[in-house]
This record gives C-alpha cells, structure tokens and sequence, in this order.
C-alpha cells in the first residue's frame, strides 16, 4: 500500500500520453517536477508528441517517452520499472461509426486495464495506481437516478444500466473499473484511487484531440442545433480540475476509493447561454428547449442518438455528490471560464468559422 510519503521522487507512469486529460496530468506532473513516463502507441509520431515534448523542455521535469499498447501484452513493463505511480488514462474513446461495440470498446477497455494492472503486480516499485475512470462507471443514463430515494448520484452507485447493446462506451467504462478494482482486491502491496470525470471540457494541450465534448460545441456554433436543443442536463467539470485530482489522488497517502469530478450540473440551453453572452453576435446558438416530442421524431436523424438513449435520459433531473473530491482538495472554477475557454480553441483550431447569423 502507499506509505511513502516521497512518492514524488520516484518516475510517475501515464498510460495513453497523447490524450486530452492525460497532457494536463503530465503538465502539472512536469511543473512539479517529477519524472513522467509516459507510453504512447507511436512515439514517433509527431501529431501524439510534439505538445508533450514542448512542455517538457520549458519545465523542472523530465519526460522520457515509451510505447506500448493496450492489447499487447507486457508492453507497459518497461515504462513501469522504478515508478512509484501509476496514472492509467489510456482506454479506447469510440462513440459511433463501429461495427462491433464488444471489439471497439469493452475488451480494449477490460483487456487493456487487465494488461496494465497485471504489470504493476510484476513491478515491486509501484505503490498506487490512479485509474481514470468516468460517472459512466457511477450511472448509465439519467433515468437511473430515478431509483434513488436521495436523488443524487454518489460513489456509492454503479451503472447496472448500461449493456454492449445499450450505451456501450458507458458499459466499457463500468467493465474496465470492475476489473481494476477486482485485481487490486486479489493483492495487498499497492493501492488504488479511482477519479470518475462527468463530461469533461475546458482547452485542450494539442488541436488534435477528439472528445463528445468537442462535438458539442460545434454543433452549438454551426447551427445544427439552431431550433432548438433537447432538454437535457449534463454533469460538467474542468479538465484541468480533472488531471488536479489525478495528482491529488496520487501523492495524498489518504485518498482511497473513488471520487466523483463534476463541477455542477448545465441543461444544454445553459451551455448555450453561456456562449451566446460572449459569442452571439457570430454565431447561431440555440435560443430555446426543443419539445421532447420534436427531439424524439428527428432526434436519431442528427447523428448517434437513439430513441432509447432519449426516452431514458431527455427531460429527467440529473444531480453528483462531489463532496469527496472537494475533501481530497479539489477546487471547481467558474463553469463560465471553462466554456468560453474551451470555445475560443474550438475557434482558433479552426473547427468553426466566424459567421453573420
């Protein structure tokens, strides 16, 4: 178990290096100076890299880059020798265009988290493993808080919602976390803190990422959703809020379990208000809530949204207990800030452009 209370001598390991939460974690990691080791499918590709070893140069820390992949077995051992933390980020983030959900998502995830945990087990340095997991893990669809007499989710919950048929991505997320904290039950000589992110936003470290929250956006300011959006609530956080919790739960011998990330709760009219006192003048935000019976007749006509998702989720409240993660010394910032900021580098990569509406 974690007892070193110098935890932040020895190299700390991010597993999937490249992806959004994961460059904040090595920023603050690099800042503090630690020595990151961070795996990557291809280090040599420059589009993955690049931002991580631009940081690094300008930092008290050291970067050293390895490869490894989520279905190879062994491949993280090398990146983990001597570390005393292991951060695992890496986990397949598909939301559509697959075949097979079960290949796409849940055994990358599953397998993946196996492939890692199971080497922290052949490494003796390595006292605790922080898992990036999600409120996908917590709850399946907003229906689900329904059955709850408190009408609040908390770390307490899992989702036993979800299915490879229904919500795949949220049932590869739930899959992966059983399976971390099963191996880590099987053992006594290193911990586990697991961090579970609602939808997460806020400025990315590189113009190549990919996330839903992304997507949003852009559907906000091109006008698709111009008539209107569904009543739909969403838990929110900071990015930056989430990789801070990471190396909370990292180097606080006390954390333990798992902690809910979720700054408040928006309807997506809120979001879009929030962007329309800024950006109105240039672009069309939607101006008012699409009648529930609107959204489920053209609904599946705009992209990944099932009939099923909408009768489970549209209209019904949503609300996260985040007092764990405030304990563990997390501060939340303005959901304002984290919007604006986010949409000003959707902008500026050139994801939307400028328009008279």
């Amino acid at each position: 178990m974690a007892t070193d209370n110098n935890l932040k001598t020895l190299p700390v390991l991010v597993t999937g290096a490249s992806g959004y939460i994961a460059g904040w974690i090595i920023k603050y990691l690099l800042e503090q100076g630690c020595t990151v080791h961070a795996t990557v499918r291809d280090p040599a590709k420059q589009s993955s890299v690049a931002h991580l070893l631009k940081m690094a140069q300008n930092s008290q820390g050291t970067l050293k880059l390895f490869k490894a992949d989520l279905l190879e077995v062994g491949s993280f051992y090398e990146a983990m020798q001597g570390c005393g933390v292991v951060i695992h980020t890496a986990s397949p983030f598909v939301l559509d265009g697959f075949i097979d959900a079960n290949e796409a998502l849940v055994r990358p995830a599953v397998e993946g988290t196996a492939n890692v945990l199971n080497t922290v087990n052949d490494c003796p340095s390595v006292q605790r493993v922080v898992l990036t997991s999600s409120v996908a893990s917590i709850y399946g669809d907003n229906k689900d808080i329904l059955a709850l007499p408190s009408g609040i989710f908390t770390e307490e919950h899992w989702n036993t919602s979800s299915s490879v048929n229904h919500n795949p991505y949220q049932y590869s997320k739930v899959a992966a976390e059983r399976e971390a904290w099963k191996i880590q039950g099987q053992q006594s000589r290193w911990d586990m803190v697991a961090i579970n992110p609602s939808m997460v936003f806020g400025p990315s470290l590189t113009s190549g990422s990919q996330s839903a929250s992304i997507d949003t956006l852009v559907q906000m300011g091109d006008g698709r959703l111009r008539t209107g959006v569904p009543k739909l609530l969403l838990g929110v956080v900071d990015v930056r809020e989430v990789a801070r919790a990471h190396l909370l739960a990292a180097f606080t011998l006390s954390a333990k379990g798992r902690y809910i990330l979720s700054a408040t709760e928006l309807s997506m009219l809120e979001i879009a208000k929030i962007l329309r006192a800024k950006y109105g003048s240039f672009y069309p935000f939607p101006r008012m809530e699409a009648p529930t019976f609107i959204v489920w007749a053209f609904g599946p006509l705009m992209g990944p949204i099932t009939r099923e998702f909408i009768r489970r989720n549209v209209g019904i409240p949503l609300k996260f207990d985040n007092r764990r993660s405030r304990d563990l010394g997390v501060q939340y910032r303005a959901v304002e800030e984290t919007f604006l900021e986010h949409f000003q580098q959707i902008i500026d990569d050139g994801l939307l452009k400028k328009t008279k509406k």
